[in-house]
């Protein structure tokens, strides 16, 4: 094994993004799916072909997907199901988990993220601004109002942290009632009371929803495949952080 000198820098890499539907970049999408949530949520994704991370909602999504241009290798992604293509697909995937009445009587246009994830050699601020920053693009490119989407929380260690994780955000970022929606599997009871004085430090990604304005919608529901509590979160568009509108700005002028 070499090991580098503390001096030694490593150059900038140069990420792309692209929204796409073609077959072997939605399937590298796929794989990189299976290798984090198997390896980070010890997960049952019940996929027929070993290896991916593969369901019916994938063939009606747009998938965002970062790459490393030195390499080519795909590095995050994400998935957007537009209300339109949801219809078709028999709603969306978060339906499986909470109880989406209030959010069909919402005026507007309403799609769905969902599979996000990045390679853990590429979680940095800059993957994750320039996912999010394409995300905000595609929302005013195809006049959606509200994103909803699942953030999920692991329960490796029986549910302290995501019960701490889930009460914080519901103290400071609630959604109003008309976003409300209901669990359609509680969390597991805990054996210990929770540890409130222990911080409730948030994934990355739940973070960056909040950052960006998201709220959530209610309590968590249980997610017995990945193994994970979820949180159903909603954004409203034209409450995007002011740096990712001012970035989408720039890429529509330029």
């Amino acid at each position: 094994m070499t090991v580098q000198s503390a001096r030694t820098t490593r150059p900038a890499r140069r990420l792309n993004t692209v929204i796409t539907r073609q077959p072997e970049l939605v399937e590298a999408a796929q794989r990189l799916r299976f290798e984090v949530f198997s390896e980070e949520y010890d997960s049952d994704l019940g996929s027929c072909t070993p290896g991916l991370d593969a369901d019916a909602f994938d063939d009606w999504c747009d998938h965002l997907v970062v790459t490393d241009e030195a390499s080519g290798r795909l590095v995050a992604t994400t998935r957007i199901l537009h209300r339109a293509n949801a219809d078709k697909a028999g709603g969306f995937y978060s339906e499986g988990e909470f109880e989406l009445s209030r959010l069909y009587q919402l005026p507007g246009t309403v799609a769905e993220l969902g599979r996000t994830c990045v390679h853990p050699d590429y979680r940095s601020g800059a993957t994750i601004s320039l996912l999010w920053a394409s995300v905000a693009e595609y929302l005013v490119k195809h006049e959606v109002d509200y994103l909803i989407g699942c953030a999920s929380i692991g329960m490796s260690d029986g549910g302290q942290k995501a019960w701490r994780i889930a009460r914080h955000l519901q103290q400071e970022f609630l959604a109003d009632e008309a976003f409300r929606v209901t669990p359609k599997r509680q969390l597991p009871h805990l054996t210990h009371p929770i540890e409130e004085d222990r911080p409730a430090d948030a994934p990355a990604l739940i973070k960056a929803y909040m950052r960006l304005g998201a709220r959530v919608c209610g309590e968590p529901c249980w997610d017995p495949d990945f193994r994970c509590a979820d949180l159903l979160v909603v954004l409203e568009v034209n409450s995007l952080a002011d740096r990712y509108s001012r970035h989408f700005m720039r890429r529509q002028q330029s």
